[in-house]
């Protein structure tokens, strides 16, 4: 369990506690996530939202992808965003910014998102039907791979601007995502950074996992990531 937060990523030694009951107090908290998770997903179900639950270490460009994202989409479909932070609400203020929808979860000194925390947002976000909903987590690679937050599909957000063995430093976050967003692909003529090796190294943790170059500050590659989303929101809707 960690030391910050009391998730059920790392083991609790450190309260004295016997392994076994270790073990027996992460599989509680993450069954009871695990629960609420499914009641949000069929929540959005029912209303033919498209969610999904974009994950990063800080400074990858989570947020500046979503404000192009929101810009470039034009309102098809209507994007809502929940976003995570230990502190301040700085990015939901870009978020509404575009005329978005936005809420701020602050965690404190918790370093990931819950599904209890997430169903709590839905409540005050209150998303429209057959829309889109973005949940930004807090800038972590390690905890927020094991906590469903009943989102349609992870989306790992990884800069140009990290070392390219990120996917095999953290497993867990490469093999529960569906998509790996490659970002700042605008940076890579002044960077030595193996775009190659990187996506090799993410396939090598998870096979099936789709790999997308762009930039969202440049617009480079975003077309094929827009219609990514605008093809799951269809799915939903229907």
């Amino acid at each position: 369990m960690c030391t910050t937060c009391g998730c059920a990523t790392e083991h609790v030694h450190h309260a004295g506690l016997a392994p076994e009951r270790a073990l027996a107090i992460e599989e509680d908290i993450l069954s009871h996530n695990d629960a609420q998770a499914n009641e949000n997903r069929k929540r959005l179900a029912a209303r033919g939202i498209f969610a999904l639950n974009l994950v990063s270490s800080p400074g990858s460009g989570k947020t500046t992808l979503l404000v192009e994202t929101i810009r470039r989409l034009r309102g098809e479909p209507t994007v809502s965003v929940i976003e995570g932070d230990q502190q301040t609400s700085n990015d939901a203020e870009r978020i509404r910014a575009t005329g978005a929808r936005a809420v701020q979860v602050n965690t404190g000194k918790g370093c990931h998102l819950d599904s209890h925390l997430v169903a709590h947002a839905l409540d005050h976000l209150a998303p429209p039907a057959q829309s889109v909903l973005m949940i930004e987590n807090v800038g972590n690679l390690v905890c927020p791979a094991a906590f469903d937050l009943g989102e349609a599909h992870k989306v790992v957000v990884l800069s140009v601007t990290e070392g390219e063995d990120k996917p095999l430093k953290y497993p867990d976050m490469f093999a529960a995502s569906d998509l790996m967003i490659l970002n700042k692909c605008d940076l890579l003529p002044y960077l030595r950074f193996d775009v190659e090796a990187c996506e090799a190294y993410a396939r090598r943790v998870n096979p099936g996992i789709r790999v997308m170059r762009l930039s969202a500050t440049s617009g480079e590659g975003m077309e094929p990531w827009l219609a990514w989303v605008r093809e799951g929101a269809g799915a939903a809707r229907a």
